[in-house]
């Protein structure tokens, strides 16, 4: 099982004083509710999110809440579908989504632990998160020139 992000590697060292730690998790978690409204998860998600799996589809829970109550801080490759692991690799791991998500929801704030924990925010980072998956699905799906 490998590790993604986990919210604890961002409260620690230079983490802004005066933000609760579970700021740490909220790009994390925002990135996760993504993964499972546009069903890239795993049957290991389901399994471990019980009940909350279908909270957040509702959005009566955030992602964030998911990854503090259910995963123990950890967004781990386990808990994504073949294409979300793939995608995840490509987009999330290489600091894209980081990018856009400062791009999208940090604006003025002093960092991007400040960015509200809110489907408001997350409505604005989703459809990024759409075009950046369709383009990558693109690009799978061309075929390779040959020389």
């Amino acid at each position: 099982m490998a590790n993604i992000d986990r919210a604890d590697w961002h409260y620690g060292g230079n983490y802004p004083a005066g933000l609760p730690p579970e700021n740490g998790g909220t790009h994390i978690g925002m990135y996760l509710a993504w993964i499972v409204l546009r069903n890239l998860g795993s049957k290991e998600l389901v399994q471990h999110a019980g009940d909350t799996y279908r909270w957040v589809l509702n959005r009566e829970v955030t992602g964030r809440d998911l990854l503090i109550t259910k995963l123990d801080e950890k967004f781990f490759d386990e808990l994504l579908s073949p294409e979300g692991q793939a995608f995840t690799h490509s987009y999330y791991e290489s600091n894209g989504y980081a990018n856009d998500y400062d791009r999208v929801l940090c604006g003025d704030l002093p960092s991007l632990y400040h960015v509200e924990n809110t489907w408001e925010n997350f409505d604005k980072l989703a459809p990024v998160l759409d075009e950046r998956l369709a383009a990558w699905r693109a690009l799978q799906e061309r075929p390779i020139d040959p020389l």
